[in-house]
């Protein structure tokens, strides 16, 4: 059960909402609309590759079986973009070592989010390093780019009333459908019955 709550930090049903609220905020606190637009690029690029490398192997059996790869961990690649600009956003105009704390967590938190993948056997490790790579990296371009932005200081209200849907979402619990989507979807694209499977790729591995 741990291990199930700290997985859905990085859970599209929870992810997706806050990025589009965390957007939201982004525009407030900056009076910038390239602050969000440059959010909201940087969380779709993101989705968008976890979803191409999962319909290359799903639907077109593209993978590494001595990587024992068959695409990015969404859960870590997604958690890995949003954590770090959360707390970058609701940390803004206050103590120096008090922002580095909570930006360094937010960076934490999705290499937790990745392990709990592992104890799961949801994924292997190169697909999770290599999510929290690529999340990692998107999340430090956008803070890299954003450096120059001020952000008004996030009141205790606001942080409550920004809290209060990721909040809501935590507590139903109920986990995103995205992987079987994009299952059916790859089988449909590459006019197969059923999308390929990680077993398929090992047995290939073993065969060959």
């Amino acid at each position: 059960m741990y291990w199930k709550n700290l997985t859905y930090f990085g859970d599209s049903m929870l992810l997706l909402p806050t990025a589009l609220l965390l957007a939201i905020f982004l525009f407030w606190k900056s009076q910038r609309w390239q602050t969000a637009f440059g959010w909201l690029l940087s969380f779709g690029i993101a989705g968008g590759l976890v979803s191409i490398s999962k319909v290359m192997f799903l639907g077109f059996f593209l993978g590494s079986q001595s990587l024992n790869f068959t695409g990015f961990s969404g859960h870590t690649t997604l958690s890995s973009v949003l954590w770090p600009v959360v707390m970058w956003m609701i940390s803004a105009g206050r103590q120096p070592w008090l922002r580095r704390t909570l930006i360094t967590f937010g960076y934490l938190l999705p290499l937790a989010v990745g392990y709990s993948r592992l104890q799961l056997h949801a994924h292997s490790p190169s697909e999770v390093i290599s999510g929290a790579t690529l999340g990692a990296l998107l999340s430090t371009g956008y803070l890299l780019i954003q450096r120059h932005t001020r952000l008004d200081k996030v009141s205790l209200l606001q942080l409550v009333c920004f809290a209060a849907l990721p909040a809501v979402i935590i507590f139903t619990g109920q986990p995103a459908t995205t992987q079987q989507f994009l299952a059916t979807l790859s089988a449909r694209l590459a006019g197969i019955e059923k999308p390929y499977t990680r077993a398929q790729l090992l047995q290939a591995g073993h065969a060959n």
